[in-house]
């Protein structure tokens, strides 16, 4: 009963897709596909009459002939009756299948707009929400929810809405050319068998997601294994692999051979419930056409009226799984549409126009956790055209800096301001429409380069998406490809290096051309020679833009026009790069410890050049420092 208050109450809520206010060819459709299914349901019951009429014109000729109108002779002749019944079954089919084509764009149509809206909505939400999903089982509610919409229209509208029409006019035509004993013995059938069907499906149901759920842990190991296929080379651990594949293929078998076990339970059971109840019908009909009562046509067409109604029925236990399968997977992405944006712009909020592109933190708190505060008060100036650097230990907070200027995330307390603008009383798009962003981590789209570039500003031109090639020094790694800007960068862009990568977000921001301007870490993965190439791109980029830069590598900042060093979510020291290395404090010690390390490493590249032996000792010498004391010997 849950269930099918719950299709009820999914088609409530599919109803506005179905029946489109703004569509009325599309109501047409649903209104012709609706006379289609009544038409045809209406000549499948008529079907076994023509049979019934053909047997008794074979059987009792004379008594048929006697009992037809004048103006119907011509359906005393047998052979007249076999071609009605072979067309009326032709005409049945047809209607069906014109019902399904009329219907297929009404159905396919609210699967669209369903889909649009939840993909919609998922961009729409904020930041924290898609940290705490997986995209893939995002994608997943899109998939099997618009799946579950279709299985909905197809199975509710097409089946079982026909089926239940079905049964009523069976029921009709019965009693009518029968009697309420028949009726009788139907409702008690179909009743027994609606009942066995839920109950075996239900089992079915439980016993197939396990089979579903073995199915995608076999799947999972084995793309694992195959994807690590050099670490399992390395470790020498095929058998293994394969030992692990096979046990989870195992408990696979088991289930599977439950589930088709269980199929065939259901389909037997169905069977037998239904063969009883037909035979019930025709020991009626037969003791009836003994006693003279009933014609032998009449026999013929209670049996062919039972055998055209166990078609729809038999469907009956796929579609009660399909159907609450479908639900399922509807209410989960109905879930997801019904939760609600963290960020959202208010009602008089106004698009932002930026005139110089000041960038003021006034006293800004943020937390992402209410007992773990990650900007304590911090408050600075990024005046209009200049670039001013961030940089601090792991944690401090910088790349929160830039996610709160993009507003993914609103503050808890104090002000961000654009040009004197709260980013609070500002449209979202504006405001990210004003901002440039090259992230630390570029990851591209799996198309071309031309597609990449061009996604910073869609409308414009191949000349224009060139030239950004160009001021970002990618043009002559791209001239040499052979398919040029048409060339596909991969999943992600794998197919590019890191420093390719940079570069195309560098150009794809620079076709964006905004006012301000982000470079979160945007060299921290290079190496030093690729670093400094991208290095005086950015600041091609930068040139005449506000920039506010999070930096790791300090050597990337050294021109800055301000320094802010952040620790522990507080602003602790400020200055050019001098002042702060004359200060010597916090970000001295950070120079410091970075030119050790750039020094050491330059060492250590030496003596690998020069004496590859000294290199083994100073590496074993190197392990050695960072064991633990009671390990020292064993080293």
């Amino acid at each position: 009963m849950r269930a099918d208050a719950s299709t009820i109450d999914v088609l409530r809520d599919l109803w506005p897709y179905i029946w489109p206010v703004d569509r009325p060819d599309l109501k047409a459709r649903a209104v012709f596909a609706l006379l289609m299914l009544v038409t045809a349901k209406i000549i499948t019951v008529l079907v076994p009459y023509t049979y019934k009429w053909a047997v008794d014109a074979l059987t009792e000729p004379g008594t048929f002939a006697a009992q037809v109108p004048d103006w119907l002779t011509f359906l005393s002749v047998p052979a007249t009756l076999v071609i009605a019944y072979g067309v009326s079954r032709i005409l049945m089919a047809a209607f069906t299948q014109l019902r399904d084509a009329l219907f297929a764009k009404v159905g396919q149509h609210a699967v669209r707009v369903l889909a649009f809206k939840t993909f919609e909505h998922m961009h729409a939400l904020s930041l924290r929400f898609h940290l705490q999903r997986r995209t893939g089982g995002l994608s997943r509610i899109i998939e099997r929810g618009t799946k579950g919409i279709q299985d909905i229209v197809r199975l509710a509208i097409l089946s079982l809405i026909p089926t239940i029409l079905e049964f009523a006019l069976v029921a009709v035509v019965v009693a009518y050319q029968f009697d309420m004993q028949y009726v009788g013995v139907l409702v008690v059938m179909v009743g027994l068998y609606l009942a066995f069907t839920v109950w075996a499906s239900n089992r079915r149901i439980a016993i197939r997601r396990d089979m579903n759920d073995y199915d995608n842990d076999a799947s999972s190991k084995a793309v694992d294994s195959l994807l690590n296929y050099e670490t399992v080379k390395y470790f020498g651990n095929e058998r293994m692999e394969a030992e692990r594949y096979d046990r989870s293929m195992a408990r696979y078998e088991k289930a599977a051979t439950r589930t088709y076990t269980s199929l065939a339970v259901l389909n037997g059971g169905q069977a037998v419930i239904f063969t009883i109840g037909m035979t019930v019908c025709m020991v009626m009909s037969a003791r009836a056409v003994v006693a003279g009562t009933q014609s032998p046509g009449d026999f013929v067409m209670i049996n062919a009226l039972l055998i055209q109604l166990y078609m729809p029925l038999n469907f009956l236990g796929t579609l009660y799984r399909e159907m609450t399968q479908g639900l399922v997977d509807i209410e989960t992405m109905f879930d997801l549409l019904d939760q609600n944006p963290e960020i959202v712009d208010r009602p008089d909020a106004r698009p932002l126009q930026v005139r110089e592109g000041t960038i003021r933190f006034d006293d800004v708190h943020f937390h992402y956790d209410a007992d773990r505060p990650i900007l304590k008060g911090i408050s600075f100036e990024v005046p209009a055209g200049r670039t001013v650097a961030i940089v601090g230990p792991s944690g401090a907070g910088k790349s929160t800096i830039s996610r709160i200027l993009f507003r993914f995330y609103d503050i808890t307390g104090g002000s961000v301001t654009i040009d004197g603008h709260d980013i609070r009383d500002v449209a979202q798009e504006s405001l990210r429409h004003a901002i440039g962003m090259v992230p630390q981590d570029t990851v591209l789209f799996n198309d071309t380069i031309y597609y990449n570039i061009a996604y910073g500003r869609p409308s414009a031109s191949r000349d224009e998406v060139e030239a950004a090639a160009r001021l970002a020094q990618i043009d002559g790694f791209i001239a040499h490809l052979p398919e040029g800007f048409e060339t596909e960068v991969g999943e992600r862009g794998l197919k590019l290096s890191g420093g390719e990568k940079q570069r195309v977000a560098i150009a794809r921001t620079i076709l964006k051309s905004p006012p301000i301007l982000i470079l979160d870490e945007a060299t921290s993965a290079l190496d030093t020679h690729t670093e400094k190439e991208i290095q005086t791109a950015l600041g091609a980029v930068s040139r005449g833009r506000t920039a506010l830069v999070i930096a790791h590598r300090l050597s990337t900042i050294i021109d800055a026009d301000e320094i802010i060093v952040l620790e522990k979510g507080r602003i602790v020291e400020k200055g050019t790069h001098h002042v702060l290395l004359a200060r010597g404090g916090v970000y001295a010690g950070m120079w410091n410890r970075q030119r050790e390390a750039a020094e050491a490493a330059e060492r250590l590249k030496e003596t690998v050049e020069g004496d590859a032996e000294g290199y083994l000792d100073i590496n074993r010498r190197a392990r050695v420092d960072y064991l633990p004391a009671n390990e020292e010997n064993d080293a």
